[in-house]
């Protein structure tokens, strides 16, 4: 029989001891509570489905966004709620499909409408739970003050507040009466943005803001919304930058905003904040194809930025959570960005809004339960509130409306926008997005049983959101904000 050390003895009993009193001693030992995450949610302005290097892009490589890939998910099914800016924005922010909340399209400058100020977003959801709150790079939810970020949410912004095309410089925009475009900190208007030498330091001077919000608040949980307005035209690149890659200034910009990117993970890891921050990269849309050297890649996918057609839609969503999310995953179910509002809440303790939300939570799914289905079904809602698709599965059916095309004009180059129709009549069409992710093959008459249900999923929508294409008012659609006369 072996004898134990005195020491060791007295630990056991004292341990015996405290177990016959109804205690264990891992019950006894206090444990430190879990910090919360941070979370930071990158947001690009165009890029498309096939501009990271991991998505197959060519002439240039992504590898801080690999790197992301491969150090955490990659999710292929993950579709943006509308695919133009301000209504994309509004559904990320919100967890809503924009038509839903009065907004579509994309605002312009002095526009009358905006994000109304009674939805919660994201920002404020995680601001309740204690969060501090910061915005770096373009908002684009309404210019007036009632409508900026920190009205909605946000402790600190530093960006732009529309796309940088709506100004007077633009090379090739038609319209001469926009304002000169500012940059805004805080609810301030400050240096404008005066030609595309300055618009070439928009990447790094977001970069740099983000970094020090990064710094100024490790000691807290934070979310960091960095929404860049690159590789939306005009292109512009630092110096740092110009002239780097065998794609010209489109693979010079995507270059600087992986570079962008892999600052930021890596200030997250100088501060040891790398294992307990949440990081998602995702885009506001598709590419639009018409500029052509200066615009991104489909990835193959039919169509682009400003259509209901998987190349408008379908984005490229990478997400890293150390010990979390599993690493080099591909994950093919069906996701939107609506979606991210439900999870992020979720994974911070955060409420829900009070308002009706679309978003679904696939927060188990994320972890790696694969088993999990969140999503069936979506709405590819366009214009004002026209119902131009639904989606059930791996089943999509076109409804027949007039929309952009990009097929059949040259695109353009240098910067000059090649020409395009906004009125091209697309006919119906049944497609299965498993053997056709390029929408080419209408096959209604092998699957009526398939388009039967499919009117059922639109019949759904138009009663809850509307359709213009049938001059039909939804019940659940709520008013934007609206600048007071």
């Amino acid at each position: 029989m072996r004898i134990l050390p005195r020491r060791l003895s007295h630990l056991l009993l004292s341990s015996f001891a405290l177990i016959g009193l109804g205690f264990s001693v891992s019950a006894w030992i206090s444990k430190p509570a879990a910090t919360p995450p941070n979370v930071v949610l990158f947001f690009m302005d165009d890029m498309g489905y096939g501009d990271l290097s991991v998505t197959g892009a060519l002439g240039y490589t992504t590898p801080n966004l690999d790197r992301m890939a491969a150090e955490g998910s990659r999710f292929s099914n993950f579709l943006v709620a509308q695919a133009v800016c301000s209504a994309s924005r509004a559904a990320l922010m919100t967890g809503c499909y924009p038509n839903r909340l009065g907004v579509s399209g994309a605002f312009g400058p002095n526009s009358p409408v905006g994000l109304n100020p009674n939805e919660e977003t994201l920002a404020e959801l995680l601001k309740e739970r204690g969060y501090t709150t910061g915005i770096f790079g373009k908002w684009h939810l309404g210019d007036h003050q009632q409508f900026l970020p920190l009205q909605q949410g946000f402790d600190e912004y530093y960006g732009v507040p529309y796309s940088h095309d709506m100004w007077p410089l633009h090379p090739w925009q038609a319209q001469a009466n926009y304002p000169p475009l500012h940059w805004i900190d805080g609810n301030d208007k400050k240096d404008e943005i005066k030609d595309l030498n300055d618009a070439g330091k928009i990447t790094a001077s977001i970069t740099e803001r983000a970094l020090g919000f990064i710094r100024k608040h490790k000691s807290k949980p934070f979310f960091l919304y960095v929404p860049h307005p690159l590789p939306h035209v005009p292109l512009a690149v630092s110096p740092t930058f110009k002239g780097k890659t065998a794609k010209g200034i489109y693979g010079d910009v995507i270059t600087e905003l992986d570079w962008s990117v892999g600052q930021i993970m890596g200030e997250l890891k100088k501060q040891n904040l790398d294992k307990n921050t949440l990081v998602i990269f995702i885009s506001d849309n598709g590419p639009w194809l018409n500029y052509g050297d200066h615009a991104g890649s489909s990835g193959g996918f039919r169509e682009g930025k400003g259509t209901s057609f998987e190349g408008g839609h379908r984005v490229p969503c990478l997400v890293r959570w150390p010990g979390v999310v599993p690493a080099g995953r591909v994950c093919n179910k069906l996701l939107t960005t609506m979606d991210i509002l439900p999870t992020v809440a979720k994974v911070c303790g955060a409420r829900l809004p009070k308002n009706r939300i679309d978003g679904v939570d696939w927060l188990a799914l994320l972890k790696g339960d694969n088993a999990m289905t969140p999503r069936t079904k979506f709405y590819y809602y366009y214009r004002k509130n026209s119902l131009e698709a639904v989606r059930e599965g791996d089943w999509k059916l076109v409804f027949a409306h007039p929309g952009r095309t990009y097929e059949g004009f040259l695109p353009g180059q240098d910067g000059k926008p090649g020409q395009t129709t906004e009125n091209h009549a697309f006919p119906t069409g049944l497609f299965d997005l498993r053997r056709d992710p390029g929408e080419r093959y209408d096959v209604r008459e092998q699957h009526p049983e398939i388009v039967a249900r499919l009117e059922k999923v639109a019949e759904e929508a138009r009663a809850d959101l509307g359709d213009d294409l049938q001059k039909r008012t939804g019940a659940n659609v709520r008013e934007p904000g609206r600048v007071a006369k």
